[in-house]
């Protein structure tokens, strides 16, 4: 390597090291509670053989991811602005009480792993999760992005601790292998819901407006964009090596014992006899890890879109008085959440599965509006999108519509 080639590398890599954030920290928010859940569960119910699915889950990633932040990049605005300015108002305005009262729904899930985790380790929730909620609250209403950035990356990386559990459980690679290439899964109205919750699971409405502010955020250019492309493919790459560890790891200790689970809790309490303590505390905290760390980003992703959405300031960098609608409502929302999970008894299954269906109806809404918002030259420029992106684009929504109706359909048919 020449001197020059050399310099030239330590500088691109400079570069891509100072625009690292976005998309590790939204694919690795991705891996929350209800997406270990559902991991976990899949891997208890049919071992290995889920794991294929996570081949086209990365591929629908990846596509709405980039054109989600080169959207940001050139329009310097948020999605919520964009389908705002384009859809008015009433449109606006019915989309995003849809989406509000979901994050709420989803954050209380998450603030429901928290608990479940801590009480594995003997902490009861009426201490770990209003301690968690503050630690949420002040990184946000205290911090800078800057702060808060490179804490959400130590927060992805320690998700690679499922990586240690799967290894405990000492997997039979070879069968891994095999089960990828050729599933064997009996295709009933069983499998096909867990197949449709796993490919869902990989992308909800939230993530798209996250995405956009936090590129917007940081100020990232299109002089640069090469390395925001490789902050993506980096961060839905690791989001999917998580979730392949999470269904090895339930795959090679409760499937073969015939455990069922119905939460992320369940699994890794299961794993202690099966894997020994030490296997089970690590899946616990892993469950912590992203429990704590989802319960930051959701609202901080519904707090800048709706605040977006209605034309109030947004962003983590403002004071109070600047951006005060954006941290009111941030506030809100944890508190609001931290204390539905303190109430006792409270219906955290129904509020986890409207939160969902809501997700399921929103999703199609906003992905239809971010492709057409793409394609509008007076928006977009030359940086619409080519033939490709459209089709590939358009068939992944098409995709996770039909996903997202037969998810639907399928309760209330009863089957």
């Amino acid at each position: 390597m020449t001197r020059f080639s050399k310099t030239r590398f330590y500088k691109n890599l400079a570069i891509f090291f100072a625009l690292l954030g976005p998309g590790i920290i939204t694919g690795s928010v991705d891996n929350d509670a209800g997406g270990i859940t559902t991991y976990s569960v899949a891997g208890a119910m049919y071992g290995y053989g889920m794991i294929w699915t996570l081949i086209p889950s990365l591929l629908v990633l990846l596509v709405i991811q980039e054109m989600n932040a080169r959207m940001g990049i050139v329009t310097g605005k948020g999605l919520s602005d964009l389908i705002r300015e384009n859809a008015g108002v009433k449109v606006t305005f019915f989309i995003f009480i849809g989406l509000l009262l979901s994050n709420i729904g989803n954050t209380t899930t998450e603030f429901a792993g928290v608990a479940g985790s801590m009480e594995i380790f003997g902490v009861s929730k009426y201490i770990s999760v209003p301690l968690a909620a503050f630690i949420v609250w002040f990184l946000v209403v205290k911090g800078t992005y800057q702060i808060a950035e490179r804490i959400f990356l130590i927060f992805s990386a320690s998700l690679l601790t499922y990586v240690i559990s799967a290894l405990m459980a000492k997997p039979d690679w070879g069968e891994i292998g095999t089960a990828i290439i050729r599933p064997g899964i009996e295709l009933n109205t069983q499998s096909l819901t867990v197949i449709i919750a796993l490919v869902g699971t990989t992308i909800a409405p939230w993530m798209q407006f996250y995405m956009q502010s936090s590129v917007i955020e940081k100020g990232l250019e299109m002089k640069s964009y090469k390395f925001t492309v490789l902050d993506i493919i980096i961060g839905c790459i690791v989001t999917v090596v998580v979730a392949f560890f999470i269904m090895v790891a339930c795959g090679s200790t409760l499937y073969p014992n015939g455990i069922e689970i119905s939460e992320a809790k369940d699994a890794a309490l299961s794993l202690e006899p099966l894997a020994g303590r030490l296997a089970s505390h690590v899946f616990a905290f892993g469950l912590f890890v992203a429990s704590i760390f989802s319960a930051t980003i959701l609202p901080l992703a519904t707090a800048f879109y709706v605040c977006e959405a209605f034309g109030f300031e947004a962003g983590i960098d403002k004071s109070w008085d600047e951006a005060r609608e954006f941290y009111v409502l941030y506030t809100g929302i944890v508190v609001l959440s931290a204390i539905i999970i303190l109430i006792p008894n409270a219906p955290l299954i129904d509020i986890s599965i409207w939160s969902q269906v809501l997700n399921g109806i929103l999703l199609p809404v906003v992905l239809v509006s971010m492709i057409f918002l793409i394609n509008n030259k007076k928006i977009m420029g030359d940086y619409t999108n080519k033939l490709y992106q459209n089709i590939i684009g358009w068939g992944a929504v098409g995709a996770l519509v039909i996903l997202s109706i037969v998810l639907l359909i399928l309760p209330l048919a009863g089957k």
